[in-house]
């Protein structure tokens, strides 16, 4: 069995390419089931890990990945709607060691925009429930994932690797205090209610803003973040009205299309009579319309625009990330060994299928041997020889007949294969 990745990143495509190829959460479960009813059929598992960084393909296939990297391509394009030549210079593809090592190295946040977040290990493990639940998930894909916590969390546990990171949400602070003297005058309003939602506000309430919003397509979901730092919720319906109330906009939704346009902007910032306001967008596809930040009094920040902030950081952290290198080359020494393992199993099975059929002939031919009344001494030495002559057979007839170069390393070999019982 094969291990293939393919998939697209934030180092192969922009941000306008990532918000194309994005599968929305509602509805990936139903996606994974298409893809495999769609699928070439050598492909047996899948999962799907969708991000604001990245889109990738998990599969564990009977072929090679030279022979479905094009199929998986193209039902990829087909799926988003957009020609396959757009895409294909973006994607790249990964099998065997180099899929394993890319998925520890994912996990471990040595892949991400931001070196070391640790959001990604539950966006992976959230792929694995999905592909679980649409039946997607079997032996290999499954023992991959499982390999691909454990190393995170040694990675995690053992390197200094998540230590001192600048994450999109402090960052987020640090571009906001560039642009407002101080963030205790300023409203703050956040978009959606998700992980990422969370963590920017707990960066932003810790400078004591004038005032917390969240607004959310939830309104209970919306109201229980609200409460955790004293603030109030709203409706997402309620946008249009209210946007300009607010200094600080960070949004982060699974919404397929853009929420705040230009037009809701550019009201909200007569509206503030052309105070500065401040956006951050941090979700993909995007919330809020590219064309915003053509706004004079508008800031708008990407989530490609943070990372390139973040990444300012990443030097430091080098010694760390060489030692998280260390750990997941060993793990993927030690994964492709349970692998290749698994990939001689159907030769195991067949050879215990051969020998049972070589024993269940000899018994049967010792027992009619007994039911002619032959001494049972020489009936058990008649067995024993007919089960050596049988297993022998095989190997003897192999190495009378293999040219010179493989008799050799066959000789070599056979040692192994009849250790003397101890």
């Amino acid at each position: 069995m094969q291990l293939v990745t393919l998939g697209i990143n934030h180092t192969t495509a922009p941000l306008e390419l990532r918000e194309r190829v994005a599968f929305p959460s509602e509805g990936m479960i139903e996606a994974i089931r298409l893809f495999r009813s769609q699928a070439p059929h050598p492909i047996r598992e899948t999962a799907i890990l969708s991000t604001c960084n990245r889109t990738e393909i998990y599969c564990a296939s009977e072929s090679a990945l030279a022979s479905i990297q094009a199929p998986i391509h193209d039902w990829l394009a087909h799926y988003h709607q957009m020609p396959s030549a757009q895409l294909k210079p973006h994607l790249y593809g990964l099998d065997q060691s180099e899929a394993v090592r890319h998925a520890f190295r994912v996990a471990s946040g040595l892949d991400s925009m931001v070196l070391g977040e640790p959001q990604i290990l539950g966006q992976m493990k959230q792929a694995a429930r999905d592909a679980d639940a649409a039946g997607a998930m079997g032996t290999f894909l499954h023992q991959l994932f499982q390999r691909t916590f454990s190393v995170a969390k040694e990675v995690r546990s053992t390197t200094a690797i998540g230590a001192q990171s600048v994450s999109m949400a402090a960052a987020a602070v640090r571009l906001a205090q560039r642009i407002f003297e101080t963030l205790s005058r300023q409203n703050v309003l956040f978009i959606g209610a998700g992980e990422m939602i969370e963590l920017c506000a707990t960066h932003f309430a810790a400078q004591g803003p004038r005032s917390i919003t969240v607004a959310n397509r939830t309104v209970e979901r919306g109201e229980q973040l609200a409460s955790q730092f004293g603030g109030k919720s709203m409706r997402l319906s309620e946008l249009p009205t209210r946007l300009a109330e607010f200094d600080i906009v960070v949004s982060c939704t699974a919404s397929s299309l853009p929420i705040i346009g230009l037009g809701m902007v550019e009201r909200a910032t007569r509206e503030r009579r052309h105070r500065p306001v401040f956006m951050v967008d941090l979700a993909v596809p995007r919330d809020i319309e590219g064309e915003v930040a053509r706004l004079d009094d508008v800031f708008l920040y990407t989530v490609d625009d943070l990372g390139k902030i973040v990444a300012a950081g990443a030097e430091s952290r080098q010694a760390a990330v060489a030692q998280a290198e260390d750990i997941i080359e060993h793990q993927v020494t030690h994964f492709m060994r349970w692998l290749e393992a698994r990939n001689a199993v159907p030769a195991i099975r067949d050879l215990h299928e051969r020998g049972e059929s070589m024993r269940r002939f000899e018994v049967e031919r010792a027992r009619k041997m007994l039911a002619r009344g032959e001494d049972p001494a020489k009936v058990i030495e008649a067995l024993s020889v007919g089960l050596t002559n049988k297993f022998l057979h095989g190997p003897t007839q192999l190495l009378n007949e293999a040219p010179e170069e493989t008799r050799a390393r066959l000789v070599e070999l056979l040692p192994h294969l009849y250790k003397s019982p101890k």
